[in-house]
């Protein structure tokens, strides 16, 4: 059974009016300029060596466009294996990009030095998938949420005073201080992970699935916790999952992303209830419904077969060995983003739905 996650009074940031060339960068917001802007982002890995010859390499990413608006929470979503973690590393630099720029708060950050990157790595963080995995075993509780602080040059004794406000601040409490990450649940570490995220008073934080890891139970309480302190510290989240519901719970915008590609981006509702893509009709169609009734009403889209390997993509339109209406200029010609209905949003399909 599906948790319930409530939303707070936060509204949903629209897009900006679409200019007459259209891409997947259109973030919410008023028009002033975006938090971060990615731009042609591109990451390939070497093939690996099998009996001495070099397999072919594999392009993870393949020219990812995106704009975050501050105070916006971006969802990233798509099967395993579409690129969406490595995209999310790519952007605060724990993956070099082999190709594109990656812009934040205007600054082009895509080939600065560690030197150089270490005042901008205050205002941007991440929160990984699982909580256990990221917190090293060796470490205290107060030792893990007081590095950041101290690598940017706080006393030890601020960075702790600094460390108890945050498991306050994120519902545990000083006394865990002297504890190791294997005296906690799974929803507790993770809290410790979101602690070390706030450390520095970041802007941007990317969200890699933190809840997929954790029991249902507490998934709702973890999602809440991460709104609540968007709203009260006006963060931006790009927030990368694959549970749809979660999605339209937390997120302003979602962008569908498909063997390293965007196919779809647009403001939550409208991507939601008129999806344009077939690929995201086919996701939307795999969201359990809470009526067992409208449950067994509606139609299920089946994809055939598996995601094509990212090492031997198809031509043209990556998702037409699965689309049910590809058609022969499919398999030709790679669909660019354009605009859909009322410009709202963008997709990159030869025939996306428009009703």
């Amino acid at each position: 059974m599906k948790p319930t996650y409530s939303k707070s009074s936060r509204s949903s940031a629209g897009p900006e009016e679409t200019g007459p060339a259209p891409d997947s960068r259109t973030a919410g917001g008023d028009g002033a300029s975006p938090l971060l802007s990615v731009r042609g982002l591109v990451k390939t890995f070497p093939g690996r060596r099998v009996l001495g010859r070099a397999a072919a390499p594999v392009r993870a990413v393949d020219g990812v466009d995106l704009e975050l608006a501050a105070g916006e929470t971006l969802g990233l979503v798509g099967e395993s294996g579409c690129g969406k973690s490595t995209t999310g590393r790519m952007l605060v630099r724990l993956l070099e990009p082999t190709a594109g720029a990656v812009e934040f708060e205007g600054r082009d950050i895509t080939h600065l030095s560690q030197r150089e990157l270490r005042p901008v790595r205050r205002h941007l963080q991440i929160i990984f998938q699982d909580p256990h995995a990221s917190l090293n075993p060796r470490q205290t509780v107060a030792r893990i949420i007081s590095e950041p602080l101290l690598v940017q040059g706080a006393t030890v004794r601020a960075a702790r005073d600094r460390a108890a406000e945050l498991l306050d601040l994120v519902g545990l409490g000083s006394e865990h201080l002297d504890r190791h990450p294997y005296r906690f649940s799974g929803g507790q570490a993770q809290r410790i992970g979101i602690a070390r995220a706030l450390a520095t008073g970041p802007r941007l934080i990317v969200a890699d699935e933190p809840v997929s890891a954790l029991d249902v139970s507490v998934q709702a309480q973890v999602v809440n916790l991460m709104e609540r302190l968007g709203d009260e510290l006006g963060l931006s989240f790009l927030f990368i999952a694959h549970d749809l519901s979660v999605v339209k719970r937390v997120c302003d915008r979602v962008a569908v992303m498909y063997l390293g590609r965007i196919v779809e981006i647009g403001e939550k509702r409208e991507l939601y209830d008129r999806p344009a893509h077939p690929y995201t009709r086919a996701l939307l169609s795999a969201v359990p419904l809470p009526d067992p009734a409208a449950e067994r009403r509606r139609e299920r889209i089946l994809l055939l077969g598996d995601p094509p390997s990212p090492a031997a993509p198809p031509s043209g339109c990556g998702f037409h060995p699965r689309c049910p209406k590809a058609q022969a200029v499919c398999r030709t010609e790679r669909p660019l983003l354009q605009v859909v209905g009322s410009g709202a949003r963008t997709a990159a399909c030869h025939f996306p739905e428009t009703g």
